[in-house]
């Protein structure tokens, strides 16, 4: 099938109490998947946004590349500490707990505010969630679905707030991979969670609609998207934990956007700095080697339709166990590496 890849496994903020060298954090997304082929583009700046207290969107002092900072330095690693800090000072999303969020969203609310900065979260829960794939499961039923995202929601409060919503639902359904018979069910979940996301006053909402590598045609996302409740919702999301090309996702996403009647939407330039892996058909989305970190998060994009560059996928979490990968969402401190050493900037 081509299409996206299979998504987080846990948050990453579960592992906050964690020691030092306990490097198996549990992290998030494994991510959506899209054919490769051809070569791979120049990669993009990283450099655009400077990290640290200069960004809108906070930074969990408790993440897995922090923690491995600590490590290489410990190590006398300090090249390599150099490096990952390309990721630990940078704002990642946050994917709050599957059987209990409240707790994992308080603490990142407490340390945005603390900043002056808002919290990136990434609502991962629908009832058959990744069709069968390394990210199985979800909420265990419509209503359970609507408790989760009712204490989602409570969490947030008024504090400011991005919420990427239910990665891969909305493309699952348009690529055939989520049977039709769930279908009924899931468009009302979708539409229910973009309404009771907005009732919170400073939360801004973005559906997830894949990537131009995985529904090559906007066309057919458009009826989908407004029955999950799009025109509610401050607009979409492309590329969430895929390599393709901030350029070729904007191109993708200004046609779906007027579509839609001029929907925003936010990009996510994690691992895109050197587009996507040439070749490996449906495979190319998997931990792909010699891929590299992207521009860093902001929103100053240069786009009026596009609100932000995210970092949704956290770089440095395994796409799956593929090329000798770990289980999907395992912090893999080797890749991490990588993407941060072929990374400008």
């Amino acid at each position: 099938m081509s299409g996206r890849r299979p998504f987080c496994e846990r948050t990453a903020l579960l592992v906050a109490a964690a020691s030092v060298t306990a490097l198996a954090a549990a992290g998030c997304a494994s991510g959506p998947r899209g054919e490769g082929g051809g070569e791979a583009p120049a990669q993009e700046p990283v450099g655009r946004s400077a990290p640290g207290k200069s960004s809108p969107f906070w930074i969990d002092p408790a993440g897995p590349a922090v923690r491995q900072v600590k490590v290489y330095e410990a190590q006398g690693r300090t090249e390599d500490a150099k490096l990952m800090r390309r990721i630990s000072e940078r704002p990642t999303a946050q994917w709050p707990a599957w059987d209990e969020p409240a707790a994992d969203i308080r603490r990142a609310v407490r340390g945005a505010a603390a900043a002056r900065q808002r919290v990136v979260l990434v609502a991962y829960n629908i009832p058959h969630r990744d069709c069968g794939m390394y990210s199985k499961g979800g909420a265990a039923s419509a209503e359970a679905y609507r408790e989760w995202i009712g204490s989602f929601a409570d969490a947030i409060g008024n504090a400011p707030a991005i919420v990427v919503l239910e990665p891969d639902a909305v493309p699952h359904m348009v690529d055939g991979c989520t049977p039709d018979q769930h279908h009924p069910e899931r468009y009302p979940l979708l539409a229910g969670a973009v309404d009771r996301l907005k009732r919170q006053p400073n939360t801004k909402v973005y559906l997830d609609a894949g990537n131009p590598a995985w529904l090559k045609d906007p066309g057919k996302l458009v009826d989908p998207l407004r029955r999950a409740g799009v025109t509610r919702a401050d607009g979409f999301a492309l590329n969430v934990s895929n390599f393709q090309t901030t350029a070729s996702v904007t191109a993708f996403g200004t046609e779906l956007s007027a579509l839609l009647g001029g929907a925003h939407f936010v990009i996510d330039t994690s691992r895109n700095g050197a587009g996507p892996f040439p070749g490996d058909g449906e495979e190319a989305w998997c931990n792909p080697p010699g891929r590299a970190l992207g521009t860093p998060p902001t929103e100053d994009t240069g786009d009026e339709r596009v609100d932000a560059y995210l970092w949704i996928k956290r770089p440095g979490e395994s796409d799956g166990t593929c090329r000798g990968g770990p289980a999907a969402g395992t912090w893999w401190p080797e890749y991490a590496l990588g993407l941060a050493r072929r990374a400008k900037g």
